[in-house]
């Protein structure tokens, strides 16, 4: 059966289980449906048995103002073949049956109003879903949703950058549940070759505001072991990998099975890098 359990906070278990073992999380994602519904199935077991800590899966939105030309492309794949929101979510559905993983959706705010608030946070949790990050819904205005998300025991995931008043900083971490999401770097969503200073100062001084109150996971432009390596030696509880991978998937379309290979490869190293121990 999958994840329905209004009394288990997988989210923060899985959290608090890595920090017993000196580890930080590794967020895994992949946009919902990319290319096609059998394939994102078998590429999403491919990023759990390589290790994954916690899967979040993007639902594809027509326009994407935080993401980039990769994820914009594999929305783009996804559309393209018919994927819903509900269809995602009865994919999370087969997943979270078989995996004990936690489950994040990623998805901007005007699908989740096409389907109403109450019937989308109520189907998520019966798909096992467990938390949601909504990029465009700043929490100023995010009241309701945010009540709905805790009367159906979904985690509400807010967003915060490197630029981000301590004042809405405060605010952000106060509202959140599950993990707070820091953004690394301005602009989208996207692979970098290096992380700039600015972020690891941005999780030191987030994670000190945050007082172990709410672990702190860092995501976009997070997409080499040495990057994951560096914000969880900087502080921050988890690394959030998203473009590096579906990248994989749209350089394998003519062969998926080699997709599969890869996305398990580069997360058994993704993951490798969360170990302080290995440092």
């Amino acid at each position: 059966m999958p994840n329905t359990s209004h009394d288990d906070d997988r989210i923060e278990a899985k959290f608090g289980e890595l920090r017993g073992l000196r580890e930080g999380a590794l967020i895994a994602y992949l946009t919902g449906g990319d290319p096609d519904p059998k394939t994102f199935l078998a590429n999403s077991t491919a990023l759990i048995e390589g290790g994954a800590d916690i899967v979040e899966i993007g639902i594809p939105f027509s326009d994407p103002i935080a993401d980039g030309p990769v994820i914009q492309a594999s929305s783009m794949r996804a559309l393209s073949n018919g994927t819903t929101p509900l269809r995602i979510l009865d994919m999370i559905r087969e997943l979270s049956t078989e995996f004990p993983v936690p489950f994040v959706v990623l998805s901007y705010y005007n699908p989740i109003l096409a389907m109403g608030l109450g019937r989308f946070l109520q189907k998520a949790r019966e798909s096992g879903v467990d938390g949601i990050v909504v990029p465009d819904l700043p929490v100023e205005e995010s009241e309701e949703f945010r009540n709905l998300s805790l009367k159906h025991n979904v985690d509400t995931i807010y967003l915060a950058a490197p630029n981000t008043s301590r004042t809405r900083l405060r605010t952000v971490l106060d509202k959140s549940k599950g993990f707070l999401y820091l953004v690394s770097l301005y602009g989208v969503t996207g692979p970098r070759d290096s992380l700039s200073p600015q972020a690891l100062e941005a999780v030191r001084a987030v994670k000190s505001l945050a007082r172990g109150k709410i672990p702190v996971s860092v995501g976009f432009g997070i997409s080499q072991p040495e990057h994951v390596s560096a914000v969880i030696q900087s502080g921050a509880d988890g690394a959030i990998v998203g473009s590096a991978l579906v990248r994989i998937v749209g350089n394998h379309l003519d062969d998926p099975s080699d997709a599969e290979t890869q996305l398990k490869k580069t997360v058994q190293s993704l993951k490798e890098a969360t170990r302080l121990s290995s440092n």
